[in-house]
């Protein structure tokens, strides 16, 4: 007697994409870690490359523990799968939740730490062009306005500032025209103005309040995406459980069944 087969292979078929999934995910990783000066980035939340190394080399390990249990048939390793997917998902729903309740403080917490990306901005490659990305797709400019690129030693509107660049703002804050070359000294001098003059120049408004309504205008799409990503961790974790009570049922039932040979073998006394 064997386990179902379509809910096995369903389940390693599942496992096995994300398995791949991250291992891309860590060899990109390494490849932006090591393509870089080592220790250019002291904060963990600061750096992409981190950030995706870690997730994926989390999610390699857990679904090749989910992938190597549903081929082999072996319970200890479902188990242990399921249990650490059962955490992720309660997790997950936990920081929803919070982070609904708590809007404010996730507001303050994305406040720093795009603060602390600002003033790393010229110590880390990757880092950089996230911020120019980011600048240049919702049509932004620092955190919460364009001066908050004081916070960076090499753009701050001191005079004690010997840069090239002080009280300018990265090329990726200007308004750019299409048909025109890019020009990357743009920003020159724009912290020194005023608001209704730096506006035809650069974005004036800050990316978290752009990000921040982005998000709201896109809830239904973020929050579709989201519970789709929960039910297919759901639907997993049910066919984990199930494979694991299947192959115990089948453990049990060769159990009793070489008891009762044995009996039938063994003569009475």
């Amino acid at each position: 007697m064997r386990t179902n087969q379509i809910m096995k292979y369903t389940l390693f078929t599942s496992c096995y994409l994300f398995w791949v999934a991250s291992g891309l995910m860590v060899a990109v990783g390494t490849y932006a870690r090591l393509s870089k000066e080592a220790g250019a980035v002291d904060s963990l939340l600061a750096d992409p490359s981190i950030i995706l190394l870690a997730v994926g080399t989390l999610i390699f390990c857990i679904t090749f523990v989910g992938c190597l249990g549903a081929l082999r048939d072996l319970t200890l390793m479902l188990k242990m799968f399921a249990w650490i997917l059962l955490v992720i998902f309660i997790l997950q729903v936990v920081a929803a939740v919070l982070g609904f309740l708590f809007s404010g403080m996730v507001m303050e917490k994305a406040t720093f730490l795009m603060g602390q990306a600002i003033s790393r901005y010229r110590d880390n490659l990757d880092l950089q062009n996230l911020i120019d990305y980011i600048q240049k797709k919702f049509k932004c400019c620092g955190v919460h306005s364009y001066k908050d690129w004081s916070q960076n030693i090499y753009f701050a509107c001191r005079d004690s500032n010997p840069s090239l660049e002080r009280c300018a703002v990265p090329f990726s804050c200007c308004l750019q025209d299409k048909e025109v070359l890019l020009n990357t000294m743009c920003g020159y001098g724009t912290q020194n103005l005023n608001g209704w003059q730096a506006e035809n120049l650069v974005h004036t408004e800050g990316c978290l309040k752009k990000i921040a309504h982005w998000g709201r205008s896109n809830l239904l799409l973020v929050a579709g995406l989201a519970f789709g990503l929960l039910v297919l961790e759901l639907v997993v974790f049910v066919l984990a459980v199930m494979l694991i009570y299947q192959i115990d049922f089948i453990l049990q039932k060769h159990r009793s069944t070489k008891r009762r040979r044995r009996r039938k073998s063994c003569p009475e006394k």
